[in-house]
């Protein structure tokens, strides 16, 4: 019975990470796509914005 739980957390915390890293590549597009957006908008403070908020992911 212990094998079974330490598999399950095992399992959970791959799915755990998986989740994470999609959710990281997620926003990185998104912030990716705002900067394009700052950027052909001449939204300077926008862009500083996203890119401070890019360099901490």
């Amino acid at each position: 019975m212990d094998r079974m739980k330490s598999y399950e957390a095992m399992l959970s915390l791959a799915a755990e990470m998986v989740l994470d890293e999609a959710l990281r590549i997620y926003r990185k597009e998104r912030i990716y796509a705002e900067i394009d957006k700052a950027l052909d908008n001449g939204d300077v403070d926008g862009f500083r914005r996203l890119a401070e908020e890019l360099r901490t992911i």
